[in-house]
């Protein structure tokens, strides 16, 4: 059964999540969460989903990004957990980016169009991630989730946030190409 999804309003989305040990990494109940938000971001068909969206405040997402093991499948979820930015390329791209904790919104963002993350993997293990496009956006945006921060509040205007049922007609009447939603 998938995890419970905090909505926009919930406080927990606005906390700093805290860092998580390597004896806790390595716990029983903490490869249970991993497990459980595993099956609900692949429940939710989601791109990304941090622990505060869960209810649980620790420096731990998923995101789906991966190559796929065969070619028709979806992308492979990575776990990132105490995710550290180490660059973040000087291009930056807009994009409308949904969230599962408010689905029915849409919100442009600009991010840089590559990144560096250093983070330990589901097994502790340190690994360092160069991150571009779609991935690089996805994992920017879970990493806001750990430390409060919502796409809402990266938008430059309120004309930046859209229902998303709306998304084919704002597309049409400004004439933009193609999009990424995370």
């Amino acid at each position: 059964m998938p995890l419970r999804i905090a909505q926009l309003g919930q406080p927990v989305l606005r906390r700093v999540a805290r860092e998580v040990s390597l004896t806790e990494i390595a716990s029983a109940e903490f490869q249970s969460l991993l497990s459980a938000m595993r099956a609900t971001l692949r429940h939710h068909h989601g791109a990304g989903l941090a622990a505060p969206q869960v209810f649980d405040s620790r420096r731990v997402f998923l995101a789906a990004i991966l190559p796929p093991a065969n070619g028709d499948d979806e992308p492979e979820v990575e776990t990132f957990i105490n995710p550290r930015l180490l660059a973040a390329a000087d291009d930056e791209v807009e994009s409308w980016e949904g969230c599962l904790s408010f689905p029915e919104l849409l919100v442009k963002v600009a991010r840089p169009i590559a990144v560096r993350i250093e983070y330990l993997d589901a097994g502790g293990q340190r690994r360092v991630a160069d991150l571009a496009d779609f991935a690089a956006r996805v994992a920017q945006h879970e990493l806001d989730h750990l430390n409060g921060i919502l796409t809402l509040d990266r938008a430059k205007s309120t004309h930046d946030i859209i229902k998303a049922s709306e998304i084919d007609t704002v597309l049409g009447r400004k004439g933009e190409g193609q999009t990424e939603i995370v």
